[in-house]
């Protein structure tokens, strides 16, 4: 055991190949495997399963309704991330440890709790505030807005985690400068504070749509699943898998993946340059 330590320590050779070889594996059985099992179906006939499943009207309306449900709450969340950021970071008051842990519950409680919680809530026959929203003409469960909910939940502290290091490692020296020279709040946050956080932001708002994109389980309780209304791409993936349209599963999915990708090869792309400029 203690030559073990020693050689970890000191930077064996052989340990340093081992540990790579280990991390490289378990990174190819979790993420490489699964994503080339999918890329290797979708183009096992060529571009002829994704052009057969762009021609079927349910995936189409599915993939606007997912891109649309992701925009919106990552708006939403990309909002309320950076407030409460500033919150935590930058305010004392009671309740503040209380309120960072239930940031984090969206990491700890399951999607279908979280649908489920919704329904309850919700619903138009027995919910706490349902059956009053729809009397006034707004329905939640199984519509569009209780699906952003759902989304806005799940993806809650992925902007806040990312912000909220750069802010206390920023520390309000400048701001505090910045307001006693006379800027007002809006000024200090657009010419001091936001550029510092900006690419905290990017960071989350990335992972905050890449979640979206892929959330399967809350939605799929509050949604309807009705296809061509209320349903989703991560729901219709499951329902052509099961109803044994497996080609257009696989091309669906690809399509998520490729979007969740994409987003990050963007700002990987993209970081280095801002940083020399």
């Amino acid at each position: 055991m203690a030559s073990s330590s020693r050689a970890v320590a000191n930077g064996s050779p052989v340990v340093k190949w081992v540990l790579r070889l280990l991390v490289i594996g378990y990174l190819f059985m979790l993420v490489a495997w699964p994503t080339a099992y999918v890329v290797k179906h979708t183009f096992a006939d060529g571009l002829t399963g994704i052009q057969d499943a762009l021609a079927d009207p349910d995936v189409v309306h599915a993939l606007k309704l997912t891109a649309q449900i992701a925009v919106i709450a990552v708006v939403i969340n990309t909002v309320f991330g950076v407030g409460m950021s500033l919150l935590l970071v930058r305010k004392t008051f009671i309740g503040k440890r209380a309120l960072s842990v239930l940031i984090d519950l969206p990491l700890s409680v399951s999607p279908v709790v979280v649908g489920l919680a919704l329904v309850l809530v919700y619903n138009g026959r027995f919910g706490w505030f349902g059956p009053w929203l729809e009397d006034h003409g707004i329905q939640v469960i199984f519509a569009k807005p209780g699906m952003i909910m759902a989304t806005c939940f799940v993806i809650l502290p992925l902007v806040i985690r990312e912000v909220v290091p750069v802010l206390e490692e920023l520390g309000d020296d400048q701001e505090q400068a910045a307001r006693s020279l006379g800027a007002n709040a809006l000024q200090t946050f657009r010419r001091i504070t936001l550029p510092g956080i900006k690419w905290a932001v990017v960071y989350g708002v990335v992972l905050s749509l890449a979640r979206a994109l892929g959330e399967f389980g809350a939605v799929k309780v509050v949604a309807g699943n009705v296809g061509g209304e209320t349903q989703v791409a991560t729901v219709l993936v499951q329902q052509k898998y099961q109803n044994f349209q497996q080609d257009t599963a696989y091309s669906v999915a690809f399509m998520l993946v490729f979007m969740a990708v994409l987003c990050l090869v963007v700002v990987a792309l993209l970081r280095p340059k801002e940083q020399e400029s």
